[in-house]
């Protein structure tokens, strides 16, 4: 086994969680919360559930990248887990929700992976460009459900 880059990014939205869940597991709101993510497309027929199929285009590290997350756990308004069926490297994707002391949400969005080949060599850098991108992605959604920004 290989270097694992695995990194957890949270944020405090003051929403309620069935909110903030409803938008956030929407494949539809992606590209609106998602600086990097350019486009995702239907796989299997909506609506979201276990064995779902998305196709994902996306910018990172200033390479183009395509891949595809089957949908492997999905409870609304608690916990969403998505892994690439196809694409670069192996990567789980992990979104959760509770609710928190103020009345709004807490979400939690985990990165998961083994890069292979040549992104091995990467991995640290990889796994600190994930959590920036990851806390920019998150403060954009907190605005977007916040303000409508």
């Amino acid at each position: 086994m290989g270097p694992v880059v695995d990194v957890r990014t949270t944020v405090e939205i003051d929403r309620p969680r069935a909110e903030v869940a409803a938008f956030a597991s929407d494949p539809d709101n992606v590209t609106a919360w998602y600086a990097n993510i350019t486009s995702v497309a239907w796989k299997s027929p909506p609506p979201l559930a276990v064995g779902t199929l998305l196709a994902f285009t996306a910018r990172f590290l200033g390479r183009r990248l395509s891949y595809e997350y089957e949908v492997t756990q999905f409870l609304p308004g608690l916990r969403l887990v998505m892994r690439t069926a196809r694409g670069p490297f192996s990567m789980e994707t992990t979104y959760s929700w509770e609710d928190n002391a103020s009345g709004g949400t807490t979400m939690a969005l985990r990165n998961r992976g083994e890069p292979s080949g040549l992104s091995r060599l990467v991995a640290p850098i990889m796994a600190v460009a994930v959590r920036r991108a990851n806390t920019k992605d998150l403060a954009r959604l907190k605005a977007r459900l916040e303000h409508g920004a």
